[in-house]
């Protein structure tokens, strides 16, 4: 039988074995029902991305007998990820004769000795030579948290990481007036107030958070800030990021920073003509110019950077530069690096981070190495700031940051973490409703194997470091911890496949540090999910999310209230969607029609969007949610309340709906055909609403007197 939607064979019993033993799926059941066959070829191009030679069968043989090999050559797993309460067997394997005795080292500097059991196997010939293998007990006592565990022979010690996992993150509730909470989402670069730079940053954030505070809201839910190029042009997307551990610098305010009150009359004058022109383009409505802001900023930066510092400050930014450690020097070294090589093609060994080059250049470029690592710490305190003056404003949660999927192709990760990152491949989705050909993002995925290899460490370090400064995070496309779409290159997005991840591993490491942080974890669910994931998310405590126009029911009505999920993030709209005003004038069927992304006839596709939009009036008026004779701004209102009468523990209301904003931030499926998250913050009328504007806008007023009367 060969694959009706390809024109490869499928794969050999044995390709099959050794696909389904690295978590490479062979088959899918795609959005319309239909079961999917993976071809061959991709199935081989992935295998290659994952480091496994499947090309010939001899070599699909050779990589069989290695993995039935591999686990013997280790005298310990890479990592080990444990629930707490729960035992485990922990396989050791030595010289066979060889007398092992194993222990955990806990984090607190006590250590547990670890009884062996008594299981035999049958020693094996590894490469030459006997290895004999012992299991011990890890029990069930053992505290929450990071420790290690050592293997002693009479050769030395052999040690691997071990993270004991919280069963389940606790839920909101008990932070929550009421036990349930309500948010703000901002796309934070088109909010912009008098003093910014042509672009929202944190000192923006500082203030609508205090807004939100003393409008009885829990959260603040802000776009991803992770850090973009270093020279121009800048990618607009938020989602496309260069690395997801650090902050974009267009986000800092120069002026907030503590040694801007001591430069001279002259420094602070040259910051002074940086901001000028900025300041001016906040009150423009057309596109956000990234390019120009950044161009502006790092002028202004490059003199706050030059001011002395007192010795406690430096002794801060030491101590920061210290927490960080590589990673942060790796990053502020590729951000030199990308200045010092702007606009030519890197040499082959500047690539390379470990070449006699680079750690050449790392002292040449020291000053702006630590530029870009003064960056970060400026940012560190930025955000430090916003989070206290949202819970000091009465923010259960506070800021809530976003986590993209991944990182550009060409980004500070991939130049950092080589084998980390899966050459040959990128992160897609199969096709659906929206986008019918399927989707290839272009980033590159992580290496399963090499996370392990790591000891998750790259989870950690991001999670870690987002959740600093926060209350919550919400995953973009969670379900990529579980399985991810990987597209070959060269290869249509449809013929792509899915790569299995240790969900048990990843998610554990997640709900520790979000544990450890006193956070919350939302998980973006959306699209084609399995329906156990979805029960594992809530078995651990991490909310899902619910957009309204997607709750429906088998035959497309509207989910009745008391059928959505109690653990979610319930909103009306998302950034991919018109806000809901342009919603409801069909301002997304004439965008998609405009830009040719219609897959089916407009006049079918308009029927489909007032038909959809007239069942939720009617449920809405079933409820009695709605005046008669509503306006647009009444039935944003009742459909908000609809969310209400939900059971979701957290309800977010998108800044754009309550200003009355039209126009979409996002029209997935384009690139240069859209001025995609380039869109500053405006009313119906499409006139530029500033921070300062927001607490006297009587439809965020009225909204927000809505929502929280019947929240009452």
């Amino acid at each position: 039988m060969t694959n009706e939607y390809s024109e490869h064979p499928e794969p050999s019993d044995e390709l099959s074995r050794l696909a389904a033993a690295h978590g490479v799926a062979l088959d899918f059941w795609d959005f319309q029902g239909h079961h999917r066959i993976i071809s061959e070829k991709a199935i081989i191009a992935v295998l290659a991305a994952l480091g496994i030679d499947a090309a010939t069968p001899d070599a699909v043989r050779s990589a069989l007998a290695e993995l039935d090999v591999a686990p013997w050559r280790a005298t310990l797993p890479p990592v080990t990820v444990l629930r707490e309460e729960r035992e485990a067997h922990l396989p050791v394997h030595v010289p066979d004769g060889t007398t092992v005795t194993a222990r955990v080292d806990l984090e607190d500097g006590t250590s547990r000795d670890l009884a062996q059991l008594d299981i035999w196997m049958p020693p094996r010939e590894v490469d030459g030579a006997m290895v004999g293998r012992a299991t011990f007990l890890l029990p069930t006592d053992l505290p929450i948290g990071w420790h290690e565990i050592v293997a002693v022979t009479e050769e030395g010690e052999t040690r691997a990481p071990l993270a004991v996992t919280p069963q389940r993150l606790a839920a909101p509730d008990a932070n929550l007036a009421g036990g349930r909470g309500w948010g703000f989402m901002a796309q934070l670069y088109s909010v912009r107030s008098r003093d910014s730079w042509g672009f929202g940053d944190l000192a923006d954030l500082r203030e609508i958070a205090s807004l939100s505070g003393d409008l009885g809201a829990d959260f603040l839910l802000i776009n991803p800030l992770h850090a973009a190029e270093i020279v121009p042009p800048l990618t607009p997307s938020p989602y496309l990021p260069t690395t997801r551990r650090f902050s974009n610098p267009l986000y800092i305010r120069p002026e907030d920073i503590r040694e801007v009150a001591y430069l001279t009359t002259q420094q602070r004058t040259l910051v002074h003509w940086a901001a000028e022109p900025m300041r001016e383009a906040n009150t423009d409505a057309g596109p956000i110019d990234r390019d120009a802001v950044w161009a502006a900023k790092k002028s202004a930066l490059d003199v706050i950077f030059s001011a002395p510092r007192s010795r406690a400050r430096q002794r801060d930014l030491e101590r920061f530069r210290a927490l960080e450690g590589q990673g942060l020097e790796d990053f502020a070294l590729w951000s030199a690096l990308t200045e010092h090589y702007a606009g030519q093609e890197w040499p082959a060994d500047a690539v390379d981070i470990n070449s006699a080059l680079v750690q050449g250049l790392r002292s040449e470029l020291k000053e702006r190495v630590d530029f870009y690592a003064w960056l970060q710490w400026v940012l560190d305190e930025q955000l430090a700031r916003a989070q206290g003056t949202a819970r000091a404003s009465g923010m259960g949660i506070g800021i809530m940051h976003d986590l993209a999927v991944g990182v550009h192709p060409s980004g500070a990760d991939v130049w950092a973490m080589p084998d980390v990152l899966a050459k040959g491949v990128s992160v897609g989705a199969p096709p659906d409703w929206f986008n019918q050909q399927g989707q290839d993002w272009s980033q590159p995925p992580f290496r399963p194997d090499a996370l392990a290899r790591l000891g998750y460490a790259p989870i950690r370090d991001l999670v870690r470091t987002i959740l600093r400064h926060a209350g919550a995070v919400r995953i973009d496309h969670i379900i990529g911890l579980f399985r991810l779409w990987w597209v070959p290159q060269g290869m249509p997005a449809d013929q792509g496949t899915y790569v299995r991840y240790d969900h048990e591993a990843i998610l554990g490491v997640l709900v520790l540090e979000a544990y450890r942080a006193g956070a919350v974890v939302i998980g973006e669910d959306l699209g084609t999910v399995e329906p156990w994931a979805r029960e594992y998310m809530a078995e651990r405590g991490i909310l899902g999310t619910s957009i309204l126009w997607f709750e429906k029911t088998h035959d497309e009505w509207p989910r009745p209230p008391h059928e959505y999920r109690y653990l979610a993030l319930s909103t009306v709209t998302t950034h991919d969607l018109p806000p809901t005003a342009g919603y409801l004038a069909e301002e997304h069927v004439d965008l998609r029609d405009r830009l040719g992304l219609l897959a089916e006839p407009i006049e079918k596709v308009r029927h489909d969007a007032r038909t959809e939009r007239e069942r939720f009036i009617g449920a809405l008026d079933g409820l009695g949610l709605l005046p008669e004779n509503p306006s647009e701004s009444q039935i944003v209102e009742g459909l908000h309340r609809f969310l209400v009468r939900t059971p979701s523990v957290l309800l977010g209301v998108a800044l754009t709906d309550a200003v009355g904003e039209r126009q979409t931030q996002n029209q997935p499926g384009t690139d240069q055909e859209y001025p995609n998250w380039k869109v500053p913050l405006a009313d119906g009328s499409g006139a530029v609403v500033l921070v300062e504007d927001l607490a006297r806008s009587p439809r965020l007023t009225s909204l927000v007197s809505a929502l929280t009367g019947d929240l009452a």
